[in-house]
C-alpha cells in the first residue's frame, strides 16, 4: 500500500508542475497520459500530461515534446482539476525558416500540407498574415511603379493573386489532415488504455499468487517498460488508472521476496538517481531562463517517477528536496507570465486608445489639402507609436489589429475619395479659368479703355473667386491670363500717357498752393484772409491730378484752410456755405437745382448711415487697452467731423429749398 507521502498534495498558491506520485515501486508511472491537441496546440505535437487529475484548461500549458523529432512543439499540462472552457496554452515552437516570396510560404505550406502531423499549427498561423503581408508589399510596389508612370494613387487599382487560393487550398488540405490525424490519435489512446488495463490485470494476478512474485521479477520488469511506451490515453482515465496500477506495482513488491544483496543495490542505485536529480533540479534554479527551467523540470520529473523506489526512511526526504525546488522553479514560470500578462492587458488598453483617437476623428472638419494632410500625419505618428508597443493577450491580439486597420483604412479611404473630389473640382476650376482666359485675350487689343478696364477688372474678381487648379496647370493658366490683361493696360497706359503728364502738373500746382499756405500758417494774419480765398479759387480752377495723390492733397489742402480760417477767426462751415449760395445765386436752370438738391440729400443719408455705424460700432469696442481707447478717440472724432459735414449739408439743402421758392 501507499505510504501518506505516496500523493502530492499542492499547497494553497502554489502552482504545481504535475502531482508527483512518490513510490517504493521499481517503475513509478509516468503520468503520461495524453491529451488531445486543441486548437491552441501543434497538429504534430505530443501533448503530455503531468497530472494525476482531470486537465484543468485554465492551467498554463507548456511544450515539452515525446518525440524527438517533434520536441518543439509537444504540450505538458500543468493542471490539477477538471476542464474550463478557458485553457490558456503557452507553446515555445521554434520560428520557422525566413520567408521572403509568397513562392516561399507556398511551397512551405505545401511540406506541411503533404504531412500534416510535421506542420505546427504556431507556424501554419504565422504563415497566413506573412502571405498577406507580403501580397500587400508587392502591391504597394506596383502603387509606387504606377505613381512613378505619371499615374495618380487615387487611380490605382490593384489586382487580384492567383496564389491566394492556392493558399486557402492547402491550408484545407493542412486542417482535414489535422482533424484526421487528432481521429487517428484517439483511436490509439483507446488502444494503449486496452494495453494498460491488462497490465494491471496481470499485476493483479501475480500479487495474488506470492509463491511466484519471486519467479516473475522480470515478467514486472517487461510489464513496466510496456507500461511506459504506452503513453497515450483518454484523459479521463488518467487517474483511476494511474492509481490502481501504483497500487498492485506497490503490493508485488511488498510481496517479492528477493535477496536482501539485490533488494540493497536496487534501492541505493535508485536513490543515487534521484539524489541526482534533485541535484539538477536544484541547479535549474540558478538558470535564468525560466521557460527552459521550467521545461527541463518536466524531463525530471518523468525521470524521478521512473526510477524505482529507495530506502522507506528516506523517501519523504529526497521528496521534499525534489518538490521544493520544482516548486520554486513552477512559481517562477507561473510570476513570467502573470507579468507577461499584465504587460500585454496594458499594451491592449493603449492600442485601444489609439483606435477611438482614429474612430474620432471629425471628418466633417476635413476641408482643404492643409488639412488633411495633418491629420495624416497624424495618422502616420500613431501607426508608428502602435509598432512601437508590443503583444496584446493572445486571444485579443488580431481583433485589436483588425480594429485599428478598419480605422486606418476607413480614413485613407474617405481621403482618397476627397482628393478624386478635389481633383474633379480643379478640373472643372481650369475649365472655368480657360474660358476667361480666351475672353481676357478677345478685349486685351480694344481701344475703349474705360470700358474694357470695367470688364477686365471683373474678369479678375471672378478670377479670384474660382479655387485652384492642377498644379502643374496653375502657373501656365496664370501666365496666360495676366499677360493678357498686362497687354492691354499698357496699351491703356501709353495712350493716357499724355493725360497723365498734365496731371502731374496739376499736382506740382496744387503742392505749391499747399507750401504757400504753410507759409502763410506760420505767420498768420488778418490780411492774409484775402489771399487765402484767392488761393482757395486758384485750388479749385486746377485740373485733375494722379489718382494715388488725389486724397493726399486734398486732406492737406483743406487742413491748412480750416486752420488758417480757425486761426484768421472765420468758420470754415459758413465760409463754405457761403460759397455755396454764391453759386447757386447765380445758377438759374431749376433742373440743376433740383439735381443739386437730390445729391445733398443722398449725401445726407450717407452722413446719416455712416455716423450711425461708427456709433454702434463704438458701443462693441472696449477701451481697456491702450491700442482700444485710441481706436474708440479715432472714431468719435469722425463722428463729430461727420456731424459738421452734415449739419453744412443740411444747411445747404436749405438754401435750395429758398432759392427754389423765390423762383
Amino acid at each position: 500500500m501507499m505510504d501518506s507521502q505516496d500523493m502530492i498534495q499542492p499547497q494553497k498558491g502554489e502552482t504545481v508542475n504535475e502531482k508527483e506520485i512518490k513510490t517504493d515501486s521499481t517503475d513509478t508511472v509516468d503520468a503520461n497520459a495524453a491529451v488531445a491537441p486543441t486548437d491552441t496546440v501543434k497538429a504534430d505535437a505530443t501533448t503530455t500530461v503531468a497530472a494525476t487529475e482531470a486537465v484543468k484548461a485554465d492551467a498554463t500549458v507548456v511544450a515539452t515534446a515525446t518525440e524527438p523529432a517533434k520536441a518543439d512543439a509537444t504540450v505538458v499540462v500543468t493542471a490539477t482539476e477538471p476542464a474550463k472552457a478557458d485553457a490558456t496554452v503557452v507553446t515555445t515552437a521554434t520560428e520557422p525558416t525566413k520567408m521572403e516570396t509568397i513562392d516561399d510560404v507556398l511551397a512551405r505550406l505545401k511540406v506541411l500540407s503533404e504531412d500534416s502531423t510535421k506542420g505546427k499549427k504556431q507556424e501554419v498561423d504565422a504563415l497566413k498574415p506573412l502571405f498577406y503581408k507580403l501580397h500587400k508589399a508587392a502591391q504597394d510596389k506596383e502603387k509606387s511603379a504606377f505613381i512613378a508612370a505619371g499615374g495618380v494613387a487615387e487611380d490605382f487599382i490593384a489586382q487580384p493573386d492567383a496564389r491566394e487560393q492556392e493558399l486557402k487550398r492547402l491550408l484545407a488540405i493542412i486542417k482535414e489532415q489535422k482533424m484526421a490525424y487528432h481521429q487517428e490519435l484517439e483511436k490509439q489512446k483507446e488502444a494503449n488504455l486496452a494495453i494498460r488495463l491488462g497490465i494491471i490485470d496481470r499485476l493483479k494476478a501475480l500479487t495474488n499468487n506470492p509463491e511466484e512474485a519471486d519467479n516473475c521479477y522480470h515478467e514486472v520488469k517487461e510489464l513496466q517498460q510496456k507500461w511506459r511506451e504506452s503513453k497515450l490515453i483518454p484523459e479521463s482515465k488518467i487517474t483511476e488508472l494511474y492509481k490502481n496500477y501504483q497500487l498492485h506495482i506497490e503490493q508485488y513488491y511488498d510481496t517479492l521476496k528477493l535477496n536482501n544483496e539485490f533488494r540493497e543495490y536496487d534501492l541505493r542505485k535508485n536513490l543515487e538517481i534521484k539524489t541526482r536529480l534533485c541535484e539538477a533540479a536544484e541547479k535549474l534554479l540558478e538558470t535564468e531562463d525560466v521557460i527552459s527551467a521550467f521545461h527541463q523540470l518536466q524531463n525530471l520529473h518523468l525521470e524521478f517517477r521512473n526510477a524505482g523506489p529507495i530506502p522507506k526512511e528516506l523517501r519523504e526526504g529526497i521528496w521534499k528536496r525534489f518538490k521544493q525546488a520544482s516548486t520554486e522553479i513552477n512559481r517562477r514560470h507561473q510570476d513570467y507570465f502573470e507579468v507577461k500578462k499584465e504587460k500585454e492587458t496594458k499594451n491592449l488598453a493603449t492600442k485601444t486608445v489609439l483606435c477611438e483617437t482614429i474612430e474620432h476623428i471629425d471628418y466633417e472638419k476635413l476641408h482643404n489639402f492643409s488639412e488633411w494632410d495633418a491629420a495624416t500625419k497624424k495618422i502616420i505618428a500613431l501607426q508608428q507609436e502602435w509598432k512601437g508597443i508590443g503583444y496584446a493577450p493572445r486571444k485579443e491580439n488580431v481583433k485589436i489589429f483588425e480594429r485599428f486597420r478598419a480605422a486606418c483604412d476607413m480614413f485613407f479611404g474617405k481621403k482618397g475619395l476627397f482628393f478624386k473630389q478635389q481633383k474633379e473640382q480643379f478640373a472643372l476650376n481650369l475649365q472655368k479659368k480657360t474660358a476667361i482666359c480666351e475672353q481676357a485675350e478677345a478685349l486685351k487689343d480694344s481701344e475703349d479703355w474705360k470700358e474694357t478696364s470695367a470688364t477686365l477688372s471683373a474678369l479678375q474678381k471672378e478670377w479670384r473667386t474660382i479655387g485652384p487648379v492642377p498644379k502643374k496647370h496653375s502657373e501656365s493658366i496664370w501666365q496666360r491670363f495676366i499677360t493678357a490683361c498686362d497687354y492691354f493696360f499698357e496699351k491703356r497706359n501709353t495712350a493716357n500717357a499724355t493725360q497723365h503728364s498734365a496731371e502731374a502738373e496739376n499736382a506740382t500746382a496744387k503742392k505749391a498752393l499747399i507750401a504757400e499756405l504753410e507759409t502763410i500758417k506760420k505767420t498768420v494774419a488778418k490780411e492774409d484772409q484775402k489771399r487765402v480765398r484767392e488761393i482757395i479759387k486758384e485750388w479749385n480752377n486746377i485740373g485733375h491730378v494722379p489718382y494715388r495723390e488725389k486724397d493726399k492733397l486734398f486732406k492737406q489742402f483743406h487742413s491748412l484752410v480750416d486752420d488758417l480760417f480757425e486761426a484768421l477767426h472765420i468758420n470754415s462751415s459758413n465760409e463754405r456755405l457761403n460759397n455755396f449760395k454764391s453759386s447757386i445765386g447765380k445758377e438759374k436752370d431749376s433742373n440743376s437745382l433740383y439735381r443739386e438738391r437730390e445729391k445733398l440729400v443722398r449725401i445726407y443719408d450717407r452722413m446719416k448711415n455712416e455716423i450711425l455705424t461708427y456709433e454702434n460700432n463704438i458701443g462693441f469696442l472696449t477701451s481697456t487697452s491702450k491700442k482700444g481707447n485710441s481706436l474708440v478717440n479715432e472714431i468719435t472724432k469722425k463722428v463729430d467731423q461727420l456731424k459738421i459735414e452734415q449739419a453744412l449739408v443740411y444747411k445747404k439743402i436749405e438754401a435750395i429749398n429758398a432759392s427754389m421758392k423765390e423762383e
